[in-house]
């Protein structure tokens, strides 16, 4: 395993370079261009606040706030997975005709959608400043350390999902179902006290749970995170993590007959 992440360490100019193509060539030849990155998920804050503020009246106070702090990590994770499904097989061409550690790919892919989140933030924080929330400087600390976990949750599903694409393609449109229903199971628009005793368990399994609660704790409550919440973020992460590059480098000898 170091072994493998020295070779990916040298070729961290291609990675860069991948990184460069899929931000310049994601909405290439469109009139709004990198504006994109921003009404894409505005659209979805204000389609998901029209149907739970008004018309399942969900009684959480500036729900819009509430649901754009939970939204943008989502989109960050959710395109990062569903894409993730496919970074090998669109770049097939490039794996069959010349050596590299191929995880670079779906490195690539996964840091060009987190540069969108990052960039996608600015919305949230001038959400919480025209809210009047306002911010805790103490709690924003704990900000950078929940996107680098939540990074690792996305990297390691990426890395499960794109090596297996490449042998069972249909894989492709099970993560498309999945993410549909994935987002309901994880407390974007509704928060934990609306999920009856019994299925709050349950609902923890989700290892976006802990995490969309800690960025909610930090950006909404103004509250240093749970240690709880913490550890069940950073321990599910790492563990998907390491689980998602093992699975990859036991199927990535094959990718070239494959493809």
């Amino acid at each position: 395993m170091i072994q493998r992440i020295k070779n990916i360490y040298a070729y961290r100019d291609m990675i860069y370079s991948l990184v460069r193509r899929e931000l310049r060539g994601r909405y290439k030849g469109s009139v709004l261009g990198f504006l994109w990155t921003y009404i894409n998920p505005l659209c979805q804050v204000i389609i998901y606040s029209a149907v739970f503020s008004v018309i399942f009246k969900v009684n959480i106070e500036k729900f819009y706030l509430y649901l754009i702090i939970g939204m943008m990590p989502w989109t960050f994770f959710s395109s990062s997975v569903q894409g993730g499904s496919t970074c090998i097989r669109a770049q097939a061409d490039m794996v069959k005709k010349i050596y590299f550690p191929r995880e670079v790919i779906p490195i690539a892919y996964v840091t060009s959608t987190f540069v969108n989140m990052l960039l996608s933030f600015i919305i949230v924080f001038l959400a919480v400043l025209v809210s009047g929330f306002g911010f805790n400087v103490q709690t924003l600390l704990y900000l950078p350390l929940i996107m680098v976990v939540e990074y690792l949750l996305a990297l390691g599903l990426a890395f499960i999902v794109s090596s297996i694409t490449v042998y069972f393609r249909d894989l492709e449109q099970i993560v498309g179902v999945i993410m549909m229903a994935w987002i309901y199971i994880t407390p974007i628009m509704y928060n934990m006290e609306y999920i009856p005793e019994q299925y709050r368990q349950l609902i923890v399994l989700n290892p976006m749970t802990p995490i969309v609660e800690v960025y909610h704790q930090i950006l909404y409550y103004r509250m240093i995170p749970t240690t709880n919440y913490l550890l069940l973020a950073c321990g599910a992460s790492l563990l998907v993590f390491v689980i998602g590059f093992f699975v990859f480098t036991k199927l990535d000898k094959n990718f070239a007959e494959e493809l």
